[in-house]
């Protein structure tokens, strides 16, 4: 078997700044799986994944060009950062202090504000070990960054190992309190060829949080049972975002966050010791016909899946392909959304010596081999 590589090459300058090079690493275990990452915005460009028959494709939807990922875009493959989701008003007051993010969505702060960690080139470091190829991605972000208190220094590692599950995990520490909250926003099409509304989808969650016309959450969490929000079995896409339900006329579909089981009672322990939370699986996407299945595990507490209810055709790949409507899913781990003004969420406080850790892992049960 070939042992993993970390390979480099150039993508492009950043438009207006020709000292700022943009690097694309190409993560290869050398069974089949690969990843494309880009040190701008730490995107997530390509990721090749052969199918039950053998035949690799891109899972994930992309853009041509570095001048389109570097101009006004969803988010495409990008970490994000400082806080997922959304701050109602861009408004949080932090041990007596208001802060105010800059809002970019419907009067509202998003992803961390419009120069959000989607926007900075990361500084890269790649190496490979036997068994697996690693990128690893920091970025400062300076006090006051966006609005946000403190200086932040975060890590983002990309593992993609020889069973082709692409793990990404994520660090922070501050110098004063702030908030944080990280993701990845990577749009996911297992069949690579059109849309997901005949993909099935499963959330291992039992509660949600339903949200206002501007995406912020109501209130407390509601039930999933009896509503198209119950996603505790397979459910297909398409006919459960096409479910007479006000939630889902006001997104478009699904744009909300579900809130995760609690982690078995004898769970699946994290890559090492002082690692984090142990994993959970959150999701379990699959293709028709099942060619491929993605499961997604995570130390977070929830998920937010967005169906691309605002795709419109005006983004496309570099074979010319329109990203439309529902053209693919959002899978994105996170903490809760407007957790700095709700105590009863999760906390996403963090203070000098303490160390921000969370895992996500993409796997791909259709590559493992059939057990006898």
């Amino acid at each position: 078997m070939p042992r993993p590589t970390a390979h480099r090459e150039p993508f492009g300058t950043v438009p207006g700044d020709p000292d700022t090079t943009v690097d694309l690493w190409t993560l290869d275990p050398g069974t089949g799986v690969r990843a494309e990452v880009l040190t701008y915005g730490g995107i997530l460009h390509n990721l090749t994944v052969p199918d039950t028959e053998g035949a690799g494709a891109s899972v994930v939807r992309s853009l041509a060009t570095l001048d389109d990922y570097t101009g006004k875009h969803p988010y495409f493959g990008a970490l994000v950062g400082r806080y997922a989701n959304r701050i109602a008003h861009g408004r949080f007051t932090l041990d007596g202090t208001t802060y105010r993010i800059p809002a970019n969505d419907r009067g509202h702060a998003l992803h961390g504000g419009p120069d959000g960690f989607h926007t900075r080139v990361w500084e890269a470091a790649a190496h490979s070990t036997a068994d697996a190829a690693v990128l690893r991605l920091t970025l400062h972000s300076p006090d006051g960054d966006m609005g946000f208190p403190g200086a932040l220094d975060v890590t983002v590692t990309y593992t993609l190992d020889t069973s082709g599950t692409l793990a990404l995990a994520y660090t922070a520490t501050t110098d004063r309190p702030t908030v944080v909250n990280l993701t990845h926003h990577a749009y996911f099409d297992l069949a690579a060829d059109g849309d997901i509304l005949g993909h099935t989808l499963e959330v291992d969650a039992d509660a949600y949080l339903p949200v206002d016309e501007d995406g912020i959450p109501q209130g407390p969490a509601a039930d999933v049972r009896g509503t198209p929000f119950d996603l505790t079995s397979p459910h297909v896409i398409g006919e459960r975002i096409g479910l007479p339900d006000g939630q889902l006329r006001s997104a478009g579909g699904f744009d909300h966050c579900w809130i995760l089981r609690d982690p078995d009672p004898d769970p699946e322990p994290g890559p090492a010791p002082g690692s984090g939370p142990a994993l959970r699986r959150a999701a379990r996407l699959t293709a028709p016909g099942a060619t491929r299945v993605m499961e997604v595990w995570t130390t977070e507490p929830g998920i937010q899946v967005y169906t691309a209810n605002q795709l419109d055709g005006s983004f496309a790949d570099a074979a010319g392909r329109r990203h439309e409507r529902h053209a693919a899913v959002c899978l994105e781990t996170q903490h809760l959304p407007d957790s700095p003004n709700r105590p009863g969420h999760p906390t996403t406080v963090l203070r000098p010596g303490e160390t921000a850790r969370s895992r996500t892992e993409l796997r791909f049960p259709h590559l493992a081999p059939p057990r006898p």
